[in-house]
């Protein structure tokens, strides 16, 4: 990874994760090269901090998230030090974008918030984030065309037994085998 003199000491990034892709690294990297500490929440923890959204119906579903909130936690962790980060320069928490009250809860609320753009998803999670009054960097915004990788594009290759090994890290690789996720999708689905 190629570090920079960071702009901020604390960042915020945040996902579901479900499952984690090279965009996600792409977008984690991006947000960690602009701070000396990265906080990664991850979003839809449990099915109580998971709400339905008008935004973006679909994310609340049950094949949407088909890992658990400790599953996300290893792949994030594994992966971001498969990239070169060491333990001290990130930490990963819970993060109930749908309730933004709860934020306060979990991450430092002085931190620079950052974000991806791709449809009203992403303008509703800045208004939410705006709503409390939070620094934030938005990170790129682009059309939901030019977005890139999707999880759901993954899980659904994986349920139909399509190639989707080379849009994932090699360490979420291996767990997502050890854990035999591609079983539980095609039971889900």
């Amino acid at each position: 990874m190629n570090r920079l003199k960071p702009n901020y000491d604390v960042g915020v990034i945040h996902g579901r994760f479900q499952v984690l892709h090279n965009d996600h690294i792409k977008y984690l990297l991006a947000g960690k090269q602009l701070c000396n500490h990265l906080i990664v929440g991850i979003t839809n923890p449990d099915p109580f901090l998971t709400r339905d959204s008008e935004a973006n119906p679909h994310r609340s579903t049950s094949l949407a998230n088909p890992l658990t909130y400790y599953e996300r936690y290893v792949m994030l962790r594994v992966a971001l030090l498969e990239q070169g980060l060491i333990y001290s320069e990130f930490s990963i928490v819970p993060f109930p974008i749908n309730i933004p009250e709860l934020i306060k809860y979990y991450v430092p609320i002085d931190a620079v918030f950052f974000l991806t753009i791709y449809d009203d998803w992403g303008k509703q999670k800045k208004k939410f984030l705006e709503s409390l009054k939070l620094k934030i960097h938005v990170l790129w915004e682009v059309s939901l065309e030019n977005k890139g990788l999707s999880s759901s594009d993954i899980r659904e290759a994986m349920i139909n037994d399509l190639q989707w090994e080379q849009f994932v890290p090699k360490s979420v690789r291996k767990l997502i085998k050890e854990w035999n996720i591609i079983n539980r999708l095609k039971e889900l689905s």
